[in-house]
């Protein structure tokens, strides 16, 4: 930084802070003076995992009041300030505040254009966002079609739009979710509770868990302390627990029974991949380490679980949810058509 800095003001330096906040998803139509916002989108993943392989939840359920009015506000003022005149899609990113302090609502990112979640947003909510738009391209106001600026009101149900990945078809290419986008398509679920929404779409993105089988925990040492009370909640379900020596030592010393997997790969049989290819394994939890030889291993285990067809998740907020929605049991979702939904 030093040598940086010295060579003066023709070389400028640019320092980076990451923020691994809530992010949140707002699509609005503007004709350049009212702005409709919808609804608003809460990602399960926290910020770092591209929104695109994300699942979003329809309405934000963790927002406060405060934070609502404040994306709204938000939307509304840069809609506005750039006569946006169709469709507009705003990325956000939720800071925790420090004690007895409010939250921060910074902007990642603003998208004068359609996004993948106008036909989620549009179903969810029943306002028909490109029909709105198209009219409004062609010089048809939201006032004449009987709609002002804000927040459409929300409506009585829950909305999950999850991804689709091809893993399976691209070989060679690693399944951890970060900011490049890998999925190629999307699912979404529509119920009366986040559980039931959460459950339909998993099922419909094949990232379902059988109500009882056996998973495979490899968690990162930044992430055991994170993951114990998701091993906890599995655990008590009735799954069978196995993992990786270190996270082995790590579930034992907090009191719950599991099998450790000793032999790195290529090092004998039975090994990771072996009950993996075997069936034996239905659900792998594998969080990111970081080093050449841990990468390597963890590579093989995420091809070997999207071959086997295997859900595997890297990100524990994915989990989290997961494990939410299978706590409900068999009756966590109903079953109607959209319109009773809506009704």
């Amino acid at each position: 930084m030093g040598r940086a800095l010295d060579l003066g003001s023709s070389h400028p330096v640019l320092v980076d802070k990451y923020f691994e906040g809530k992010e949140v998803e707002v699509d609005a139509v503007c004709d350049g003076d009212d702005v409709l916002v919808p609804g608003i989108m809460e990602h399960i993943e926290r910020a770092g995992v591209h929104s695109g392989d994300s699942i979003a939840v329809y309405p934000g359920l963790n927002l406060t009041t405060r934070e609502v009015d404040t994306l709204v506000d938000y939307t509304v003022r840069m809609a506005r300030g750039m006569q946006v005149k169709g469709l507009m899609n705003v990325q956000f990113v939720i800071m925790p505040g420090r004690i007895n302090e409010p939250s921060s609502v910074y902007v990642i990112e603003v998208n004068p254009r359609a996004s993948r979640t106008i036909p989620f947003i549009s179903k969810v909510t029943g306002i028909p966002m490109v029909n709105l738009a198209t009219k409004v391209m062609l010089g048809i106001s939201l006032k004449k079609q009987g709609f002002g600026t804000g927040l459409y009101k929300k409506q009585r149900l829950v909305g999950v739009k999850a991804p689709v990945f091809s893993m399976s078809k691209l070989t060679g290419v690693d399944t951890y979710l970060g900011p490049e986008m890998k999925s190629t398509g999307e699912v979404m679920g529509i119920d009366h509770t986040f559980e039931g929404a959460m459950v339909k779409a998993l099922m419909a993105a094949g990232l379902i868990l059988p109500p009882q089988g056996n998973l495979l925990f490899s968690i990162a040492d930044k992430n055991k302390q994170e993951a114990l009370p998701i091993i906890r909640g599995f655990h008590s379900l009735g799954y069978g627990l196995y993992a990786t020596s270190g996270t082995a030592a790590f579930i034992e010393q907090n009191g719950m029974k599991v099998e450790a997997i000793e032999k790195k790969l290529g090092q004998g049989s039975p090994n990771i991949i072996d009950l993996i290819n075997t069936g034996f394994i239905t659900g792998i939890v594998n969080t990111i380490t970081g080093g050449r030889m841990a990468l390597q291993d963890g590579f093989h285990i995420r091809r070997a679980a999207v071959e086997r067809r295997v859900p595997c998740f890297t990100s524990l907020d994915t989990v989290r949810a997961l494990l939410k929605a299978l706590s409900q049991g068999k009756g966590a979702y109903s079953i109607k058509p959209l319109p009773e939904y809506l009704a």
